[in-house]
């Protein structure tokens, strides 16, 4: 079993390999790796199994080994009662920074959304409701578990998309997604993401900024022309600087950005806040542009907000794939499959 867990732990890696050299900007990136875990705790099961009268004589390894377990374990059962809390104090700390909006009472709605589900609806499943009621909790209990695997999944996707081993890329372009501007004064926000595309422009020497927004209410010039002006303040030459300043979405930044590329094959960069890559990446994906993506740094409490929105965001893209699984489970819940 040592040599079979083994060899399908070798298979999965190279497995995860091939995804993140080939193309890294989908889910299945995010799903390899957790397949790579679970068969390097297989591995390592079987590891301790072969060798366990060998531990048993060396007690102070046996003692490490055990004490590890003990810690990985008591991990996975705070790691839910701190997460809770964690999103829940950070959503308070939104709405007294950001104000009280829809938008930003996410973070706090999915803290008491997630306290229900793992400490209450345990509870609600103990009581006898008749055969509807035990069809309904397994329909929301699955929904739930779903979801939350999803999300995961998407989470660590997104991670993975942001990790770089190195920022020089031969870019031929840097596509600077707009965030909306004050006035004619970018926000801080949008000045982190133009910041870190002149940081990458160091690394590339050959490529271009793109600096892509339109003008959306409220603004007095389009957001890509206020970025530019923030660009030449911060030293970038206007031979360095291509405006675009029709786009209203992000879908729009990425496809005006590609019509002002000369090159039939470019090799680009897409800068935005780190919590927005991976769905700028989908759908950069879906438009046939090949490109990698670089994060810009934003507040803590901001973040966690928006990753549940932009989570929302990718839902929205990949509705029809999701309204087949959501089919799945009606039908399991409701024929007891």
């Amino acid at each position: 079993m040592l040599k079979i867990a083994f060899f399908l732990l070798g298979i999965s890696i190279c497995v995860f390999a091939w995804i993140m050299l080939r193309e890294p900007r989908t889910l299945w990136s995010g799903v390899s790796l957790l397949v790579v875990l679970l068969c390097s705790a297989v591995t390592m099961f079987f590891l301790l199994t072969k060798y366990a009268d060998w531990l048993a004589e060396h007690d102070l390894l046996m003692n490490i080994l055990v004490a590890l377990l003990l810690l990985m374990v008591g991990c996975a059962l705070v790691f839910p009662v701190i997460f809770i809390v964690t999103l829940f104090i950070e959503g308070i700390k939104l709405i007294r920074h950001e104000g009280l909006k829809p938008a930003n009472l996410l973070t706090m709605l999915f803290s008491v959304l997630l306290y229900f589900y793992l400490a209450v609806w345990p509870v609600i499943g103990g009581l006898e409701k008749g055969r509807i009621g035990t069809k309904l909790y397994v329909l929301i209990s699955l929904s739930a578990v779903y979801v939350l695997a999803l999300m995961a999944v998407y989470l660590l996707s997104a991670a993975l998309n942001l990790f770089h081993l190195k920022k020089r890329r031969g870019a031929d372009y840097i596509i600077v997604l707009g965030a909306g501007v004050i006035g004619t004064r970018v926000t801080p926000l949008l000045a982190a993401r133009i910041d870190k595309g002149i940081e990458l422009l160091y690394d590339n020497p050959d490529a271009v900024l793109i600096l892509s927004g339109g003008q959306g209410p409220g603004e007095d010039i389009a957001e890509g022309e206020a970025m530019a002006r923030y660009a030449e303040q911060r030293g970038v030459g206007l031979e360095k600087i291509i405006v675009e300043g029709k786009s209203t979405s992000t879908e729009e930044n990425l496809l005006f950005s590609r019509e002002l590329m000369s090159r039939d094959r470019p090799r680009a960069i897409v800068v935005t806040t780190a919590y927005h890559v991976f769905r700028a990446l989908l759908l950069a994906k879906q438009q046939g542009l090949k490109c990698v993506g670089f994060g810009a740094k934003t507040k803590w409490y901001f973040t966690l907000n928006a990753l549940i929105r932009e989570f929302v965001g990718y839902l929205s893209l990949a509705w029809k794939q999701h309204a087949v699984v959501a089919a799945l489970i009606f039908v399991i819940a409701a024929f007891d499959v």
